[in-house]
């Protein structure tokens, strides 16, 4: 736990997510003895005049699918430089981003209900002259209320480059300001953009919801001119209702975009459509209580499928990554933990809790530990206090595509560390390989089984 206050009231407990901007932190409000969470912008960027556009907006709205503003403040170090934070809803629950990358697929279902709660939220925004600029995945918060719930929804984040019509423009006109991948065309010509810019991106989104992949890849300069050259590629595989909203959300031309009614009216009559074709079917939550998760994780026959080599070499990689001393892939195979591979000299010395928050079942989100001597989940930890005296510990879940998690790729060091984003996507795409290799072994001896059984004939 890092354990420093804010105002005096909010005590930081654990970094969340990183930005270029600002490090958002899960931090508890000890007036009111909830937990929040906390955008703490960097020192040079404390007097921008995006911070008071980005605290303009947020104050000004209050919606069901919008993550919203409680308080915000400035501590001021010994140069009387201000460190800036907005304190907001802590949403629990992974971002759209991550659910796509390391995630079981979404069903059409949830994808509409996702993209139903987006619509809403932007029909509020709009309402109000509010452009958000920069509706991407790693921006819609998916709400685990924990109820097991089969309902899917979602919350837009950050506002740091909305821009509302009585604020003042913070980028030149001209200046595309967004996220490549995810721009209308009028952003990345550099256009008059309006409301139907974040339509458009909406739509790329929903999109990328049913492949899995980036429609318009590549750098800022192609990507951004890809789009102008050709519209995204809607499969035919997708129901009509589908292929034609997703085809007039990405319409090139803003006109002849949905307005903000017609998106919400199409959007609420395809959740209608989803639950009425698939009423005969049992929809899974989107997340899977406990008891569930124990018993995917029981009928997994994973010990001896993992290529020994390929986990190796992934296993080298993840430490590379972090220049760490220590990397392991670490399996659960009912009430034990394996280790199917290590890096670095030092893993004898390591117990098969290898995970500092000493958590017995693999953690189905990232779990990071700067370092343990000041984090109250690991500072108690005989690898922390004792000889080896651990420091930092990162690990990401190997999750297989049905969402079951399997094990952890675990990176540890001897010295406090922060991770970056890159880092930790680096990370989870190590993961998801030695997954995609863990299946394909399975798949593999599958097969062989099946081909060399004989088949047993009665006597006649």
């Amino acid at each position: 736990m890092i354990d420093k206050m804010l105002g005096d009231r909010y005590r930081l407990l654990e970094p969340i997510g990183y930005g270029g901007m600002a490090t958002v932190f899960r931090a508890r409000d000890e007036v009111l003895g909830r937990d929040v969470a906390i955008k703490l912008f960097h020192t040079a960027q404390a007097q921008s005049g995006r911070v008071d556009g980005e605290l303009a907006v947020l104050a000004s709205l209050d919606h069901h699918a919008l993550v919203q503003l409680f308080d915000a403040g400035a501590e001021y170090d010994e140069y009387g430089r201000a460190n800036r934070y907005l304190v907001m809803a802590l949403v629990n629950g992974p971002d759209l981003h991550v659910h796509l990358t390391s995630g079981p697929r979404l069903s059409a279902r949830h994808i509409a209900e996702i993209g139903y709660d987006m619509a809403e939220a932007l029909d509020y925004m709009h309402a109000r002259n509010v452009i958000h600029r920069d509706v991407k995945p790693s921006n819609i918060l998916l709400v685990d209320y924990q109820d097991g719930s089969s309902r899917a929804r979602a919350k837009l984040t950050d506002f740091g480059i909305a821009l509302a019509h009585d604020l003042e423009r913070l980028t030149a006109q001209g200046v595309t300001t967004g996220t490549a991948g995810y721009l209308s065309p009028e952003q990345a010509s550099g256009t008059t953009i309006s409301a139907a810019t974040d339509v458009y991106s909406l739509g790329l989104v929903l999109l990328q919801c049913f492949t899995r992949q980036l429609e318009y890849p590549g750098s800022i300069v192609e990507s951004a001119m890809a789009r102008l050259e050709r519209d995204p590629v809607v499969p035919e595989k997708l129901p009509e209702l589908w292929r034609g909203l997703l085809a007039a959300m990405t319409d090139r031309h803003p006109n002849n975009r949905p307005q903000r009614h017609e998106l919400v009216a199409a959007l609420r009559h395809i959740v209608i459509a989803e639950s009425g074709r698939h009423k005969e079917e049992v929809l899974h939550p989107l997340f899977p209580d406990e008891a569930s998760r124990a018993a995917a994780l029981a009928r997994s026959a994973i010990l001896e499928t993992l290529p020994n080599e390929a986990l190796d070499r992934a296993t080298a990689m993840a430490a590379r990554v972090f220049s760490a001393p220590i990397a392991i892939v670490s399996v659960v195979d009912r009430d034990k933990t394996w280790f199917r591979s290590h890096y670095g000299d030092a893993v004898d010395q390591i117990a098969r809790q290898i995970d500092l928050t000493g958590t017995p079942a693999p953690s189905d989100e990232p779990v990071i530990i700067t370092d343990g001597r000041l984090d109250d989940r690991a500072k108690n930890s005989p690898l922390v206090t004792g000889p080896l005296g651990l420091r930092f510990y990162v690990g990401v879940p190997l999750r297989r595509q049905d969402g079951t998690v399997i094990g952890t790729l675990s990176v540890l060091d001897f010295i406090p560390r922060g991770v970056s984003t890159v880092e930790l996507a680096n990370l989870e795409d190590l993961a998801a390989l030695i997954v995609t290799q863990l299946e394909l072994r399975q798949l593999s001896l599958q097969t062989t089984v099946e081909m060399t059984t004989p088949t047993v004939r009665p006597l006649t």
